[in-house]
């Protein structure tokens, strides 16, 4: 069963917590899915814990709904019953400008992706660590020289097919090739305004 990501980008108000207040402490900026509209299982267990089969240290796992949670966010991050979309959390934009690049998980290197050049075709995908299995090199060959040294997804011709290769750091992961720029750039630019820890990413998924 495949797993999607939802949610959107709340801000502070500054104002919150004086007496010329009082609206909602934490109010709705945006939906997420103009900036992502992606299913990438990477980037779901390097950031939130979800679907983490590679083995990542996740940034923001399991915290739930905010208690101070925009009713703008609310109503697209709850069930008919009231209770929170399955693995809901939140992380601030000083949370995700401090991750480091080379984050990376502790056993696994990058994502393998070989597909063959038959009709039709057929495919194989693995988590590759540093010194690739005997299984997989039977099928893909050997990895290219200086492929570590790489920080961005490279693809090659194999005899039998095509191989693609992804690295595991957050700076791939997360990077160029991906849509979560679109995300950080709307952050970052929010943050100059609101601080760092008055820009926050909820989410939840299904």
């Amino acid at each position: 069963m495949s797993t999607d990501i939802h949610g959107g980008i709340e801000f502070r108000h500054p104002r919150a917590g004086t007496d010329c207040y009082d609206g909602e402490p934490w109010v709705k900026a945006m939906d997420l899915w103009p900036l992502y509209d992606e299913q990438d299982y990477a980037a779901f267990g390097q950031l939130f814990g979800v679907r983490n089969s590679a083995g990542f240290r996740p940034l923001a796992t399991g915290r739930g709904l905010p208690d101070d949670l925009s009713s703008g966010l609310a109503s697209s991050l709850r069930e008919e019953d009231g209770s929170a979309m399955d693995d809901a959390t939140w992380v601030t934009w000083s949370e995700l400008a401090g991750l480091s690049p080379t984050a990376a998980p502790a056993h696994f290197v990058g994502r393998l992706t070989w597909t063959s050049d038959t009709w039709p075709p057929s495919f194989g995908q693995w988590l590759v660590p540093a010194q690739w299995p005997a299984d997989v090199r039977d099928v893909t060959g050997p990895p290219p020289p200086g492929l570590d040294e790489v920080h961005r997804t490279t693809e090659w011709a194999v005899p039998t097919g095509t191989c693609r290769y992804e690295p595991l750091t957050a700076a791939a992961v997360l990077g160029e090739e991906s849509h979560w720029p679109h995300v950080f750039a709307v952050m970052r630019a929010m943050a100059g305004r609101f601080g760092d820890d008055g820009v926050r990413l909820v989410v939840g998924f299904l």
